[in-house]
């Protein structure tokens, strides 16, 4: 299970949003492999050193995206970040793209939340609002 705080999700969709209206858009979510099909906001859940979410607006030269790892695979924050992602994401790097529509929409489903919860198996993906 990976824990994001509600903040730092609508921080990311937020900056994606800023980015592509400076910057001319949404980066493809296909990996470039359908361009133009579905360039929307959303956010990008990637494993690969740690686990994070990352922001999908195009960038300019040299800019970054914003980048909020998940509280329990956070490299600078546990030493055993590797062991985690590996076990609960998988040992190989992966990117997995989130709707930003889908994600406000059950955010707002849940009011009081202030964390979101994403779990995954081999073949499926939860994604779960909670409060702390």
């Amino acid at each position: 299970m990976f824990t994001f705080s509600v903040t730092a999700v609508h921080a990311a969709i937020t900056r994606g949003r800023t980015d592509a209206l400076m910057n001319g858009g949404f980066r493809n979510p296909h990996y470039g492999l359908a361009p133009g099909k579905d360039e929307k906001p959303g956010v990008w859940l990637v494993g690969d050193e740690g686990v994070y979410i990352m922001s999908n607006g195009k960038l300019a030269e040299g800019q970054r995206s914003l980048v909020v790892y998940a509280e329990e695979c956070d490299p600078k924050t546990n030493p055993d970040y590797w062991h985690y992602k590996r076990q609960y994401f998988g040992g190989d790097d992966g990117i997995d793209y989130l709707d930003a529509e889908m994600l406000v929409r059950l955010i707002g489903a849940m009011p009081l939340a202030t964390h979101l919860t994403i779990t995954m198996t081999d073949d499926s993906m939860s994604i779960t609002p909670i409060r702390r």
